[in-house]
């Protein structure tokens, strides 16, 4: 007779402590199996043998295996489709429930549909709650029930419903003993699946409060790199977005907003999924884009000759991080000065960004070109080299990235400023006049 169970599904939680599913299912009457799916849908449309978040979860993965393991069970991981995993649970389990987190990307809505549909044939009750994000896509609204789409009064609502609401954790780490009593499973190699085991140093977050207290001062300057690096621990559910928020409310208003910006760009994008293809503000998908591939490539090797989007360029290739100042500046260089459409861009940062989250990527990238719900206007164009004065004026993060800057190496500027603004200006208007 097979053994009945609940199940819960680790996807973009992957810790034991403050997890909001994890504490349901393992409060429930029956044992629970914790499983990962190595998503093929998903892993497939990576190029890179050598991705470093597939490195990054792949050693994220062991060390939940491992804590896991210590409480006595043990972490079963699929590498397949979420379909195919299920059906094999099927076989082996009478499985009563299965619990997990939402996750609100397309691809990942339609998925969890999909699966749900499967378990309820199959007498299966299929479980999700709110934990990767502070509020829901219904909880901050504009009084009319709809979305906003401008950043300003979403930011005070939200604040308003945290000082009146509150914010719960959950202590899931104290329920371990709720999970199946199984002897250690075998872990696929990573090798297998495509990829190679890169053991890639990734720097660890910081919420000290001393990063707190100096974010607002020294957030801008890329060369002090005093901000969190939170972006990829927040992107894999390593660490809580609720811990995060108890720890910045009280000390950095600055620091919340950043928090705030990542639930409203994932509440964007659930609300008006056309965005992941294509601009929020239609009338800008007709922009003549230039669409010149050298110029892109020159982008994206850091080879533009304006040094603090150079730096930044190479900063992305070599470590998968790029400082978000100087992420704001090659945005808008690539789009406004180059006139390459912001989709070229938005996918070449999808592609290396350690920290690459889908709705924060895409309205980032429609903010910097001008398409955005709340973006900066078509014709605010940053200017590289005053940015440059402004945020790196003694050249220390680009010396850090460019050291061929001020010899005869580095290649002259890839276009001029002056003519670059006022074409983009040119461009942007004639497509706003005729669509608008």
């Amino acid at each position: 007779m097979k053994e009945k169970i609940n199940i819960f599904w680790f996807r973009r939680d992957l810790r034991l402590h403050d997890n909001a599913g994890l504490l349901q299912a393992l409060s429930g009457k029956l044992p629970v199996l914790p499983i990962f799916i190595f998503d093929t849908h998903i892993l497939r449309k990576l190029k890179n043998p050598e991705d470093r978040r597939v490195s990054f979860i792949y050693g994220q993965i062991k060390d939940l295996k491992k804590k896991i393991e210590a409480a006595g069970s043990s972490l079963k991981v699929f590498y397949g489709s979420p379909m195919e995993a299920f059906k094999e649970l099927k076989e082996t389990y009478t499985i009563e429930n299965v619990f997990c987190n939402l996750d609100y990307e397309p691809y990942a809505i339609k998925r969890d549909m999909e699966v749900e549909a499967f378990l309820k044939e199959n007498g299966v009750g299929f479980q999700s709650f709110k934990d990767h994000v502070v509020f829901e896509m219904d909880e901050v609204l504009k009084p009319d029930g709809k979305p906003y789409t401008v950043f300003t009064p979403y930011s005070k609502k939200w604040l308003q419903k945290l000082d009146t609401k509150g914010i719960s954790t959950f202590n899931s780490e104290k329920h371990l003993s709720g999970f199946m009593k199984i002897p250690a499973l075998s872990l696929l190699e990573l090798e297998t699946m495509g990829f190679r085991d890169l053991k890639i140093p990734i720097q660890l977050y910081s919420l000290d409060e001393d990063v707190l207290l100096n974010y607002d001062g020294q957030r801008d300057f890329p060369s002090l790199d005093n901000t969190s690096r939170l972006g990829i621990y927040l992107r894999f559910g390593i660490v809580s977005i609720r811990e995060a928020v108890h720890k910045c409310r009280s000390v950095s208003l600055t620091f919340l907003k950043q928090l705030i910006w990542r639930d409203f760009f994932i509440a964007i994008l659930y609300h008006f999924p056309h965005v992941k293809d294509s601009a929020f503000k239609k009338a800008y998908n007709y922009i003549d884009w230039l669409n010149n591939t050298v110029d892109f490539y020159r982008w994206c090797e850091g080879e533009t000759g304006y040094p603090l989007v150079d730096a930044g360029m190479r900063q992305l290739n070599q470590t998968g991080y790029m400082h978000n100042r100087v992420r704001m500046v090659t945005a808008s260089f690539l789009s406004k000065h180059l006139l390459v459409d912001w989709r070229w861009g938005e996918a070449y940062f999808a592609e290396k960004l350690l920290d690459f989250e889908l709705a924060s990527n895409n309205g980032s990238w429609q903010w910097a070109a001008g398409c955005g719900c709340d973006a900066a206007p078509y014709f605010r164009i940053f200017n590289p080299e005053s940015q440059q004065k402004k945020f790196d004026k003694d050249f220390e993060y680009i010396k850090k990235w460019v050291p061929e800057f001020g010899t005869e190496k580095y290649p002259e500027k890839i276009i001029d400023h002056s003519f670059a603004r006022e074409r983009a200006l040119s461009v942007y208007k004639k497509a706003l006049k005729e669509h608008y």
